[in-house]
């Protein structure tokens, strides 16, 4: 019969409570994600009787890790003596939303250090709360991508071709893509630092031997914002041609040699005219030579025999 009392009169104040409504908070399960820079809402939303006093109602944000204070409002006002330094004039309370069960946090631009874990408590005679996880995301500018060296390239040439990628959070994925589609990522070599706002600049380095009319993409992946950005390049590998200054050389040079067999081409004819000349003039004195033997007197002992001749 004692058994029997205890468990009407537990009974009992279960109705009693269920009639006066019991406290119950809810709050996203999933984790909220906020872009960087911007405000965010941390839903919170209570549900109790219709006839409870605002008078009563005390909320409390917290880190639930360090328990540090970040809004706290009891009653009718805002407390923020104990509020941590990093979130001062950047919380706010929905005011005209408590009398329906809003216990929201309006987050004001929201910064990297924000990232973790909030916990919402509401007390009206009797207190609950709950944890509601906040993620940081910002995307990813649009990649540069830098080829090294930069000119003079032709087929069989080892290129790096560098990819570069700035103001994302969390860090990214980066795939490299040939002109074809296939995924040539196994031969890169990633890097990601935080900046002083605690972005990441994502540097990306791939080693490629060119070939002609070559194709290559970097792709940067945000997997939290499931976005994604990417540049393509086109490499044209041109044939060994010859510089400027070997051209000109090689016109110079060329230049010069015609020169030098034209004027050698005038000595010898110089020479072989002089030579011909030379030999004009001893040919002449010889004929002459022959012309005054023929015509040379004959003596007076030549004379005398002759006519000795004819008279005998």
């Amino acid at each position: 019969m004692y058994t029997a009392i205890l468990s009407g009169c537990f009974a009992l104040h279960l109705l009693l409570g269920h009639c006066r409504g019991a406290l119950e908070i809810q709050v996203p399960e999933d984790p909220v994600v906020a872009i960087f820079g911007k405000d965010i809402t941390l839903n919170c939303s209570f549900t109790t009787d219709a006839n409870f006093s605002l008078g009563d109602l005390s909320i409390i944000w917290q880190l639930t890790e360090t328990r540090k204070m970040v809004h706290s409002y009891s009653p009718l006002q805002d407390l923020q003596a104990d509020q941590v330094e990093s979130f001062v004039n950047r919380t706010a309370l929905f005011h005209e939303e408590l009398e329906k069960g809003n216990a929201s946090l309006l987050l004001r631009h929201v910064k990297i250090e924000d990232e973790g874990s909030f916990t919402c408590f509401v007390r009206i005679k009797e207190h609950k709360k709950a944890a509601i996880m906040l993620q940081l995301a910002a995307s990813f500018s649009k990649p540069n991508l830098h080829l090294e060296p930069n000119k003079n390239l032709k087929p069989g040439d080892e290129v790096a071709i560098a990819c570069h990628s700035s103001g994302g959070y969390p860090q990214a994925t980066v795939h490299w893509h040939d002109g074809k589609g296939g995924n040539i990522t196994k031969n890169v070599t990633t890097s990601q630092v935080a900046n002083k706002e605690g972005l990441f600049d994502v540097r990306s380095v791939i080693r490629v031997i060119l070939e002609p009319n070559s194709t290559y993409s970097c792709l940067v992946r945000n997997e939290l914002l499931n976005e994604e950005t990417q540049a393509l390049a086109t490499i044209t590998g041109q044939h060994p041609k010859f510089p400027a200054v070997a051209l000109w050389l090689t016109v110079g040079l060329s230049v010069c040699l015609l020169g030098l067999l034209a004027a050698l081409g005038f000595v010898c004819r110089r020479k072989i005219q002089q030579s011909c000349k030379e030999n004009q003039t001893e040919d002449g004195e010889e004929e002459e030579a022959e012309a005054r033997t023929v015509m040379k007197p004959l003596k007076n002992a030549d004379v005398k025999e002759a006519e000795e001749e004819v008279l005998e």
